[in-house]
């Protein structure tokens, strides 16, 4: 994959520590659109159910429509598929994690975040302000939002907004 500038780092670079909440811009990940469940097995990767991500290793598969899957790896180890397309650059993504995680994306996201209604491994495309993302909850307390890049800064604007309220 060639090098990119990832449009979070001066905004990571700035933010403030927050014990409540956290942000973090992750690293370039290759991603890769994938219409074929198929296509996954033959790769040795399990197909999700119905919103949810399935993980393997450094890999993970989301669930995102009824044929429709993101596949997510780091960049230098990006599988071959067939019957997939490379969107690797089109999208940048980002971490809030800690004990109001799920408050602060709630003030943008009207999605219900409570661990009964979105546990561990679920996984949906929403709409959080006015962007559209993918959600994928992947810890407790820790959430990862894919976004695409030309509106990271955005998102991440509107979550350092919502966490002001818990900066000390």
């Amino acid at each position: 994959m060639a090098d990119r500038s990832h449009p979070l780092a001066a905004s990571a670079a700035a933010s403030v520590h927050c014990a409540a909440v956290q942000l973090a811009a992750l690293p370039p990940t290759a991603r890769f659109i994938v219409r074929d469940a198929g296509g996954l097995a033959a790769i040795g990767l399990a197909v999700p159910g119905v919103c949810r991500a399935s993980v393997s290793g450094e890999r993970a598969v989301l669930w995102l429509g009824p044929d429709e899957y993101l596949l997510l790896a780091p960049d230098d180890a990006a599988p071959r598929l067939v019957h997939a397309v490379d969107v690797s650059h089109r999208d940048a993504a980002l971490t809030v994690s800690g004990a109001r995680a799920a408050w602060v994306i709630n003030a943008f996201c009207a999605l219900d975040l409570h661990p009964s209604a979105f546990p561990v491994g679920m996984c949906t495309r929403t709409v959080f302000a006015k962007a559209e993302i993918v959600l994928w909850r992947t810890g407790p307390e820790i959430f990862r939002i894919d976004v695409a890049r030309s509106v990271a800064p955005y998102v991440w604007a509107c979550l350092e907004e919502a966490r002001r309220e818990f900066l000390a």
